[in-house]
């Protein structure tokens, strides 16, 4: 997707080899306008595949997933990292490392909201080990729905994330391919 590379062109920040800051835009200040054509273009790709719902997890994959729902006209529903008061007590839940954090947290979906049978569209904002994605795809088997597709905005290549979903037989659709951030520069794929 040409508009979200040159997003990223613009105000992307190379930390290091393997690590891009785009919080300019997807993952603390959100570009309205970005994120709303980043979720027509998912919406245009996985639409012949019919979800019934779209998954992300918190926090930075909710607002591309929300746009993705909306254009699909379907519910968007959230893994979230820590349990609520409110929460119910049976959730399909998950340990995951997190990359860009360096943690391992639980996520967590309430089980009256993801069913049997349900076709479901994971959307996240970046893919670098694909921990979180395998997360999601676990919560997605316990709850014996069927995973339709992931979309991906920025995968990085150079980590083996991406490879190891499709690897599964899964379709994988990503809107920026990063294949390097070597000596500060992103080279898209």
């Amino acid at each position: 997707m040409e508009l979200l590379k040159q997003r990223i062109l613009e105000v992307g920040v190379v930390v290091s080899d393997q690590v891009l800051k785009l919080d300019a835009i997807l993952n603390h200040q959100v570009d309205p306008v970005l994120i709303m054509e980043m979720g027509r273009e998912f919406a245009r790709l996985f639409r012949e595949t019919r979800p019934d719902k779209v998954l992300t997890v918190e926090s930075s994959g909710i607002p591309i997933a929300f746009a993705t729902a909306l254009h699909l006209e379907v519910p968007m529903i959230f893994a979230r990292r820590k349990k609520t008061l409110t929460m119910d007590q049976d959730t399909y839940s998950e340990r995951v490392p997190s990359f860009t954090k360096g943690i391992v947290t639980d996520i967590m979906v309430s089980s009256h909201l993801l069913h049997k049978g349900e076709r479901v569209l994971l959307i996240d904002d970046f893919i670098a080990n694909g921990d979180a994605a395998r997360g999601l795809i676990r919560i997605i088997e316990k709850a014996e729905a069927e995973l339709v597709g992931v979309g991906i905005a920025v995968e990085k290549l150079f980590q083996a994330g991406g490879k190891s979903i499709r690897e599964r037989g899964i379709r994988v659709e990503s809107l920026a391919r990063i294949s390097s951030l070597a000596n500060g520069q992103i080279a898209f794929d």
